[in-house]
């Protein structure tokens, strides 16, 4: 009985597996379809309207799948990374044949190929072998990066070659792929948008990411010094809106700007867009709790974003934002306050408290009815802050593309062969291409070669 061969070892495995092509076309169609979904799904939006829109089970499914923001969730990040060694393992597998095919050791060239090659041109020269070929050789030899000559029974082959480096550029492809995707990861794992309602005269160092749950501190703070906007006079719509921003450090003023909407402020490599504006409450407010047994009415004071302790210890409330528009199963609501209230029993849940109407509440059938009365509204500027230091990889990817396929598409690898005969006292010339891709080029690039030698005749 004969032994079978060892099987390939852990590494070898890894890498067929990371070589095979169905393995892209699985990424590929995997990131086909998240991005579908990713579309149909609004990204980063309020969890109270995901939690109206899909109800509690699936809003807890979705989250804990990182729907909502699927551009930064793990397993987006990991298709991404997967593509990514797909392409530098297919792309080197490949790379040594192809590496041998433009750096051959010896070049050789056959006459028969030419001879049966559809792109060919004849015509009968008034001069002798000897003198065409002197005429010829020059001129070809400084056109052609590889140019060769030999000596036949009845005259002279002449062969000269360019563009064997072309093939190279799907691999300029594949590379522009790889700068564009590394791009996106640092900017989705490095990088961040987020945003921030700035109370004219007001400074802060906080942003809140687009995803609403979480936030970070700068290492500078931005003050709004002045806020403008301007109405059409006929329509009463916002003409235009001007926040004059200034970037504090160390009690020190480092940066100065008056900024409009596609002019943005642009500090260490972070970007402050005016976004929006509108009203917004005083960071202290006054919450009711009335319960619903009893009646009995308890007032606390709150912060935004602060949690406060609800009365009996029935747990916490933090009133998280605050839109001064929200529309409710086709009404549109003003003045509302979005809460996350996490009770001692249950599940935190997330609920919106409109100011004009105290009794809103009263339909979550809850211990208590929850309302947020005599609320000081002022206008603020809406600043929409970013930070992607994946830019410049993409850009270079983008370049990358553009390089590789006008590569790709534009040029190719050409052979022409001149062959130089005499026969019966005339002297015959023949031209003749070979490329490996774009025949209709072949013909074009052979026809031009004909009639530029024949002038040379």
């Amino acid at each position: 009985m004969t032994k079978s061969s060892n099987p390939d070892g852990l590494g070898q495995q890894l890498w067929k597996f990371f070589a095979s092509v169905k393995l892209s076309v699985v990424i590929l169609l995997s990131l086909a379809v998240t991005s579908i979904i990713g579309t149909v799904i609004p990204q980063n939006q309020n969890p109270v309207l995901y939690q109206q829109k899909f109800g509690d089970v699936l809003f807890k499914i979705f989250n804990a799948l990182d729907i909502f923001d699927m551009y930064h969730s793990w397993w987006f990040r990991l298709l991404l990374f997967l593509l990514t060694v797909n392409i530098i393992v297919c792309s080197a597998n490949r790379l040594k044949a192809t590496w041998k095919i433009i750096f051959p050791k010896k070049t050789t060239y056959r006459a028969d190929r030419f001879r049966k090659a559809k792109n060919r041109w004849t015509w009968t020269a008034g001069d002798s072998p000897e003198n065409l070929k002197n005429a010829y050789a020059p001129w070809l030899a400084k056109r052609y990066s590889r140019y060769t000559e030999e000596t036949s029974e009845n005259g002279y082959l002449l062969f000269g070659e360019k563009g064997r480096w072309t093939r190279l550029g799907v691999y300029a492809v594949h590379l522009s792929i790889i700068f564009m995707v590394a791009g996106s990861l640092t900017g989705s794992i490095l990088g961040f948008d987020g945003y921030v309602n700035i109370p004219e005269g007001k400074a802060t160092d906080t942003i809140f990411l687009q995803n609403q749950q979480s936030e970070i501190k700068l290492d500078f703070e931005i003050k709004c010094n002045d806020f403008e906007f301007t109405l059409y006079e006929d329509s009463g719509m916002p003409k235009e809106y001007r926040s004059s921003l200034a970037i504090i450090r160390d009690n020190q003023t480092v940066a100065e700007k008056d900024i409009v909407v596609n002019d943005p402020l642009r500090f260490e490599g972070i970007n402050i867009f005016q976004s929006s504006y509108g009203k917004m409450p005083a960071t202290e407010l006054n919450v009711t709790f009335t319960e619903t047994a009893s009646g009995l009415i308890y007032n606390k004071e709150a912060t935004m974003g602060a949690p406060i302790e609800m009365p009996g210890n029935a747990g916490t409330l933090i009133v998280e934002d605050f839109r001064p528009n929200f529309s409710f199963r086709g009404v549109n609501l003003t003045n509302v306050f979005l809460c996350r209230l996490m009770p001692t029993e249950g599940e935190p849940r997330h609920i919106m408290i409109p100011a004009d109407f105290p009794r809103f509440d009263a339909m979550r059938q809850g211990d208590f009815v929850i309302s947020i009365a005599d609320a000081d509204f002022k206008y603020y500027t809406g600043l929409q802050v970013t930070k992607d230091p994946g830019v410049p990889l993409v850009y270079a990817g983008f370049l990358f593309m553009i390089i590789g396929c006008y590569i790709t598409f534009f040029m190719f690898h050409q052979q022409v062969y001149v062959e130089i005969t005499a026969a019966g006292g005339k002297t015959t010339v023949t031209t003749a291409g070979i490329s490996a891709k774009s025949r209709p080029g072949m013909t074009a690039v052979t026809r031009r070669l004909s009639r530029q030698l024949q002038k040379r005749a």
